[in-house]
């Protein structure tokens, strides 16, 4: 008698276990996703996964949140680093800071301090550095501008390049127009691609306050050599707020190499809320860039944004 209770028991926590196994995992449009307890839990209760996998997807707070910075006046800690080819030494920088002022519809900037080292500047104020050039266009306001001023005519080459790294940053995971090789490489949500990655969402606490939904997708390990060769985004997450679905937080680690050209950036971005708005508390960049007849750029920088007002 005791032995067969015992058996049973024992199925019984087999099954379970089966049963636990099959409910931490669901298929979205052929895409599999690992959940933890809490997700499962909340999806037995009205959490839909289908429904926020999309909203992943489809995301514009992110790109609305950068807008934003157009919107307040702020005060910026700006520390720009270019290393040397081994990165045993700061070859040119900038430490700054700034502060963008509000009148109306129309913004300005004011450097309250700078120090620069190296040939950080060419001789007529330009940036000798690609990273330091695609800082200045992403949180740097030149003269007065008013609204969002459209620029006309004809872009040029660094100007492209400036708009296609703004929407890998703005919207990772979305296939970039005009990129060859790596354009359609980064839309992991694209069943082609989907394929190569592992995606899931945890329930966890950011910096102890804000509770959030983390979606992670991250580049599967056991992947071939011929498979590996279609991967650029190596890993992103985000966390999402629970009570909104904005995002809180997105760190991401992107990598590349053809004979033309290879790169290895990790970015980290964190938000705040400023009433009603949602903007960049903090961005860090870490990268290098090999592009063919140009010598390689190794670079960091981290942006700290604070005193907002409207």
């Amino acid at each position: 008698m005791r032995k067969r209770l015992l058996f049973i028991m024992i199925l019984a926590l087999v099954c379970y276990g089966k049963m636990l196994a099959q409910d931490t995992t669901t298929n979205i449009r052929g895409m599999t996703v690992n959940l933890d307890e809490v997700v499962v839990a909340a999806q037995r209760v009205g959490f839909d996964v289908n429904s926020f996998i999309k909203r992943v997807e489809d995301d514009t707070t992110f790109y609305r949140a950068f807008k934003n910075l157009h919107r307040v006046g702020f005060t910026a800690s700006n520390d720009i680093r270019v290393y040397d080819k081994d990165r045993s030494a700061i070859k040119a920088s900038l430490l700054s800071k700034t502060r963008q002022l509000i009148n109306g519809n129309c913004r300005h900037m004011e450097t309250l301090s700078e120090k620069t080292t190296g040939n950080f500047y060419t001789k007529d104020h330009g940036y000798n550095y690609y990273t330091a050039a695609l800082y200045a266009n992403l949180f740097f306001t030149q003269g007065t501008v008013c609204g969002e001023e459209a620029v006309t005519g004809s872009k040029s080459s660094l100007d492209k390049h400036k708009g296609q790294l703004k929407q890998l940053i703005f919207n990772p995971g979305k296939p970039i127009k005009g990129v060859p090789i790596v354009g359609g490489k980064v839309a992991i949500f694209d069943p082609a691609v989907q394929r190569l990655y592992d995606f899931s969402i945890i329930a966890a606490t950011y910096h102890d306050s804000i509770s959030c939904y983390v979606f992670t997708a991250r580049a599967k390990k056991d992947l071939g050599l011929f498979d590996r060769g279609d991967i650029v985004i190596d890993e992103l997450i985000t966390y999402f707020n629970k009570e909104n679905f904005e995002i809180v937080s997105r760190k991401y680690s992107l990598s590349y190499k053809t004979v033309l050209f290879d790169f290895k950036v990790q970015m980290n971005v964190e938000m705040t809320k400023v009433n009603d708005l949602l903007i960049p508390l903090l961005v860090t960049y870490d990268g290098t860039w090999d592009v063919a007849f140009k010598k390689r750029e190794t670079a960091s920088f981290i942006a700290r944004f604070g005193n907002f007002n409207q």
